[in-house]
């Protein structure tokens, strides 16, 4: 359960194994050259949080621009006073400026009915603005605040600085059982601008929804497509969900199913309102604990799972269409015991590399940035960056981006020259 400020499920939810650390070290930026499986990389450290108006800890991972800009949030940090930590969460922007980047905060969350914790990344919609969503804040009939999915709109005037504060819109504030609760994961838009995502608790079952913000007459209305029962459909979604072409959703679900590891569905518009169907039920073998958003790439669908598999530290997973259905494919296994699979959604290259960042949690194992490339009929990784967790960060819980050159972006959540999480850039 996300952010109730005042009480320790935040914590449970943010990680099963993550426990805050602080540095008190000098504020650099620092360049380690990594040991790499196949080929040497070039880590940079391109934003050390340091916890002010930056904001720290950065749950999700980053999203680019038309311009090639980073956009990312961070879930603690900035104004407000949202115990147990300091500052309510930020919305942030890295602007290119010759070989590197600017920093600039674009929205400070104040812990009230503006929101408070941002958990997802933001979406860009089509008219550049921003859009995401808060676990914390709004309504107050949940410890914390139940959430809510806000907007933010560039300054209406010319700015000279690069501190200019967004303009926020509270898009809609959840209000707990039997409507939905802590929202999580990224948003995605449909054809008709509505947008999607889903809850980790609420609806009429009680373990997460899938909800549906349609635009309405200069407002939005809310509904939950669906509510899950934690049975064969599994409960907790923790990613969000994904359309594929045919305006299918579907989502992955963190707990619950038949045999208590998870599941995969599929909702299908069917009349006025969808059909569940579900896909996969993880048995261990093939995973556990499928926190991952799905990504749809190539015509598949890829995922992955925390623990399971070989040596129960995490897999990937495809399915493949199939007869008019979907087969499911356990393509690898992680073999690390202790560093676990993926937290949030991979991310596939133009040549079909897939991309993703593992937490670690075994003694002296923060955290690896790994891609894995078809060969033949399977898979073979490369880590790409092994994190010591001193200055250049920690326990990476977000997705990874790549550049069309080849460059890999993303954050930590602790770590950093003060132990606040850092953004990173990772060069072939």
């Amino acid at each position: 359960m996300p952010r109730a400020r005042q009480c320790n499920s935040r914590a449970a939810l943010l990680s099963r194994d993550v426990s805050t650390i602080v540095f008190v070290l000098a504020f650099v930026s620092c360049v380690f050259f990594a040991a790499q499986i196949g080929f040497a990389q070039t880590f940079t450290v391109i934003h050390n949080f340091t916890g002010e108006a930056d904001g720290s800890n950065p749950v999700a991972g980053l999203v680019f621009d038309a311009r090639g800009n980073l956009y990312g949030t961070a879930d603690t940090g900035g104004r407000g006073n949202c115990s147990p930590q300091n500052g309510c969460g930020v919305v942030f922007k890295m602007s290119h400026a010759g070989s590197g980047f600017i920093f600039s905060t674009l929205y400070s969350f104040l812990g009230g009915n503006d929101g408070a914790g941002p958990y997802g990344r933001v979406v860009i919609g089509s008219n550049g603005s921003l859009y995401g969503g808060t676990v914390g804040g709004g309504s107050i009939n949940c410890p914390g605040g139940c959430g809510t999915v806000y907007n933010l709109r560039p300054p209406p005037t010319a700015c000279a600085s690069v501190s200019c504060p967004w303009q926020e819109t509270v898009l809609y504030r959840f209000q707990g059982s039997p409507d939905a609760f802590y929202p999580t994961g990224d948003l995605i838009f449909d054809q008709a601008g509505a947008l999607y995502g889903t809850t980790y608790v609420g609806g009429t079952g009680g373990p997460g929804t899938v909800y549906k913000l349609t635009p309405s007459g200069g407002g939005w209305s809310e509904s939950v497509i669906y509510s899950l029962t934690g049975g064969n459909d599994g409960g907790n979604p923790y990613g969000g969900v994904v359309f594929d072409n045919n305006g299918n959703l579907y989502c992955s679900a963190l707990a619950g199913a038949m045999n208590g590891n998870g599941a995969v569905f599929e909702l299908s518009p069917s009349g006025s309102g969808w059909t569940e169907h579900t896909l996969h039920d993880f048995d261990r073998t093939d995973g556990t604990g499928p926190q991952a958003g799905l990504l749809f790439a190539a015509g598949a669908l890829f995922g992955a799972t925390v623990n399971g598999g070989t040596d129960n530290a995490g897999t990937v997973y495809e399915f493949t269409p199939s007869g008019g259905g979907w087969t499911f494919n356990s393509i690898f296994s992680f073999t690390d015991t202790g560093t676990g699979g993926p937290f949030a959604k991979l991310t596939m290259d133009a040549s079909g590399n897939l991309y993703g960042a593992t937490q670690g949690g075994a003694p002296g194992n923060f955290g690896t940035v790994i891609k894995l490339t078809p060969s033949g009929s399977g898979w073979t990784e490369t880590v790409l960056y092994q994190f010591t967790g001193g200055t250049d960060g920690s326990v990476p819980m977000g997705s990874v981006i790549v550049d069309a050159s080849g460059k890999v972006y993303g954050t930590t959540f602790q770590g950093g020259a003060l132990g606040k999480g850092v953004v990173f850039e990772i060069t072939p």
